[in-house]
């Protein structure tokens, strides 16, 4: 992970995957959340999802400091 103390330090990226196991949620819920714009993502040359580690950590402490569920509800039957 990058150090706080360089803010021209690159951020950690973390895959759908990690991001699940940080949340506790599927990874395709972690999908969702970006396409809904709940997350930010970023596009590798493949296409695939990165998050940026200090936001998915901010992401985490609010929701700590907020008596939140941090699961999707919403279940689509498609």
């Amino acid at each position: 992970m990058a150090s706080t103390d360089d803010p021209d330090a690159p951020d950690a990226l973390l895959t759908p995957s990690e991001v699940a196991q940080l949340f506790r949620v599927n990874p395709k819920t972690v999908t969702r959340w970006a396409r809904a714009g709940k997350l930010t993502a970023i596009r590798t040359l493949g296409g695939h999802r990165r998050f940026r580690a200090s936001e998915i950590q901010r992401c985490l402490e609010e929701l700590s400091h907020e008596d939140v569920p941090i699961t999707d509800n919403n279940h689509h039957t498609s």
